[in-house]
């Protein structure tokens, strides 16, 4: 094999690495999230929870990959070959894979809104007031047709083999480099447009306005949560693409830029959501796939030129989709190349063909395969719950616990100072946090998730 291939620009890695994060949950939880919990309170203990869990726990994963210039499992093989570390990597590349099984299937979802929106399926037939019944159905017949969201899975799957068959240089990087900045263009246009509609700041009361009354446990529990998902820890993504990583790459300040970005891209998102929500009456759902593909539906059509606005729309959840999914299916890419010395074409093919029945089993779970449950869930949810409530967060704890507690002290300050070339003044305060404060902060979100299991 040739030398390992790396990101060529700094907007590159920022904008690879940021692709990984924002994803669909970005546009369909946090905004609730926010909403829910006391509004600017919430975003307090977010950027809290951030700084003391978020970025530790990231630039702990970005010292692996970069520090090894390996994949998940190969970061740790090489670090620590006697030791059993490496199956750590093993729950992190097996994590991503169930995710990405079922992850695209909704991502499949937002390609055929994009097409019924381009061609005007969507808002056939729409209006009156039961026009979000009508959407909600257009939903369910989609789901329980079963073949339907079978094909837009495919060619999503598709649209993956297409950019990752291609080197790291000319598939990952130059579709972030291209869709990122598209993304925050698209949703500052929409952000705009919304917050210039009748009774808009009524919206950004009701997704903003403080409540202290809220302010408990569980604001701080959800707060970690929300800092943990959106910046894509535990699932091998951010080890992987740091191996990508040039060694002139700030680490400390990728990790801040990377969490600030995500922290914008979901205030915008809020920010577009509450104020139409407000300024045309909705009264639908305002969180999870029925705020996507029932509620702001509903908002486009009150909108002049509906079906513009609706596929500008699904089109921007369409890059958010894609980067993630691209960063999900890179993590196994990356470790059959690695173990194999296969070519990024074969161990592309390798990882995204077999995923295909795996997908399909999925989104058939939840249509007309939906009497089959796994401890009371569908297919589909048993895999989300599994994979986001228990191997995510134990492959985090045990990477704070390896670059904290069992690689050498200097592993963590090698990495974020360039083995002496930039001067970091951080990185003693994010080894303690990496040691102490992180791994608390994920412990106190897993147990809380295994009690709510247990109840």
């Amino acid at each position: 094999m040739g030398a390992k291939t790396k990101f060529v620009s700094k907007l590159g890695v920022i904008a690879a690495t940021l692709g990984s994060a924002v994803g669909l949950g970005t546009v369909w939880r946090f905004p609730n999230e926010v909403q829910d919990n006391g509004g600017s309170v919430f975003l307090l203990a977010y950027m809290l929870c951030v700084l003391l869990m978020g970025i530790p726990v990231m630039l702990a994963e970005f010292s692996l990959g970069r520090g090894s210039g390996s994949d998940s499992i190969g970061a740790f093989r090489k670090l620590s070959p006697s030791r059993r570390w490496w199956i750590v990597g093993v729950v992190a590349v097996t994590a991503s894979y169930l995710i990405l099984s079922f992850y695209i299937v909704v991502s499949g979802w937002t390609l055929e809104y994009l097409w019924m929106s381009v061609t005007g399926e969507l808002y056939e037939g729409a209006g009156g007031v039961d026009s979000a019944a009508r959407f909600a159905s257009v939903m369910d017949d989609s789901l329980q047709s079963g073949w339907r969201p079978v094909f837009w899975t495919f060619l999503m799957i598709f649209l993956n083999i297409f950019i990752l068959r291609r080197s790291v240089e000319k598939g990952i990087e130059k579709m972030s480099n291209l869709l990122m900045p598209l993304l925050f263009v698209i949703l500052v246009v929409f952000c705009c447009i919304s917050l210039s509609l009748p009774n808009a700041m009524e919206g950004v009361e009701f997704f903003l306005k403080p409540d202290f009354s809220k302010l408990d446990g569980n604001v701080l529990i959800n707060a970690v949560g929300q800092a943990f998902f959106s910046l894509s820890l535990g699932m091998g993504i951010l080890v992987t693409y740091a191996s990508y990583y040039p060694e002139t790459t700030k680490l400390g300040r990728t990790s801040f830029v990377v969490s600030g970005l995500v922290f914008v891209v979901a205030l915008l998102m809020g920010l577009t959501i509450f104020p139409a929500v407000k300024s045309f009456g909705i009264t639908g759902e305002t969180e999870g796939t029925a705020l996507i593909f029932i509620t702001l539906p509903e908002i486009f059509q009150q909108m002049g030129g509906t079906q513009v606005w609706s596929a500008l729309f699904f089109f921007l959840l369409v890059v958010a989709a894609l980067t993630s999914t691209v960063s999900l299916a890179e993590v196994p890419i990356a470790f059959l190349s690695g173990i194999f010395g296969w070519s990024r074409k074969k161990s592309c093919y390798a990882v995204l063909l077999p995923i295909f029945p795996l997908s399909a089993i999925c989104s058939l779970s939840l249509g007309p395969w939906s009497h089959i449950r796994l401890f009371g869930l569908t297919i589909f949810d048993a895999l989300d719950y599994f994979t986001s409530n228990i191997m995510l967060p134990l492959v985090a704890i045990s990477v704070c616990i390896y670059v904290g507690h069992i690689l050498p002290k200097s592993f963590l300050n090698n990495e974020m100072t360039n083995h002496g070339a930039v001067r970091s003044r951080i990185a003693p305060v994010v080894l303690f946090a990496i040691r102490y404060i992180a791994p608390l902060l994920v412990a106190a979100v897993f147990v809380n998730k295994i009690i709510e299991m247990a109840g």
